[in-house]
């Protein structure tokens, strides 16, 4: 068991290969969806390792292991997320995301942030109405191998609504995004870890009720959240 939403399931490949100096070992690892064992659409490949001599241990890992954690991670719904109401304090609405409830900061946001590029937000009603971000994949992140790190990009959406007095809320915009990161990857405490860096990121207007407005507006914004909010709580966990 990996964590809540993942397990990872390892065997022998084939015969263990002993030889004067060292033992190799081909171990076949698949990273499923917790309690799911739903086949990856991946195929693994065999791959080689370097002939190294001056270390006692040496790990190489395929870039389907990687694939496959990328697939159980979205079949488990880890790349959806909602930042939402946490806190009411005075005329200050404050927020968390929910994907990570125990590890994020707080930060303010609400309609009125929209109004100057949006005018159709304005018209909802004069009081800032609270906002409703809800981050959807819509594809399986797409893996690649580095020399020391992998890439991973993820097309998905995010939905922006603004929650009415009566706790319903009202859709503004949808944007398409596709964030490509880095993963670093070193062992710390007998664990593989890795560290989330945000490349890029590329914002298109889906659907709106609110008029056209500049996305670059908003590149800004949700950048900001990826890169205060998200980023550092993933690398936290």
């Amino acid at each position: 068991q990996i964590d809540d939403l993942a397990e990872v399931v390892y065997s022998l490949s084939g015969l263990p290969a002993v030889f004067q100096t060292f033992i190799d070992l081909d171990l076949k690892g698949v990273v499923f969806p917790a309690g799911n064992h739903t086949d990856s659409p991946y195929m693994a490949a065999s791959f080689t390792i370097p002939d190294q001599s001056d270390s006692m241990l040496y790990l190489a890992f395929s870039e389907y292991f990687f694939q496959s954690s990328s697939f159980a991670y979205y079949t488990a719904g880890a790349f959806n997320m909602t930042i939402a109401e946490e806190v009411k304090s005075g005329n200050s609405f404050v927020f968390s995301l929910l994907f990570f409830p125990s590890d994020l900061s707080y930060f303010n946001i609400n309609t009125e942030i929209f109004s100057s590029t949006m005018p159709e937000v304005a018209k909802y009603s004069i009081t800032p109405y609270l906002v409703m971000f809800k981050l959807m994949s819509s594809e399986i992140p797409t893996i690649s191998l580095q020399q020391d790190s992998f890439t991973a990009e993820i097309q998905g959406s995010v939905e922006v609504l603004a929650i009415l007095p009566d706790s319903t809320t009202q859709s503004l915009f949808t944007l398409t995004i596709v964030p490509n990161t880095s993963i670093s990857l070193n062992i710390f405490d007998q664990k593989l870890m890795g560290s989330l860096c945000l490349n890029r990121i590329q914002f298109s207007l889906a659907h709106s009720s609110a008029g056209s407005f500049e996305v670059l507006f908003l590149e800004n914004i949700l950048s900001y959240i990826l890169q205060t909010e998200v980023i550092p709580s993933a690398n936290g966990k």
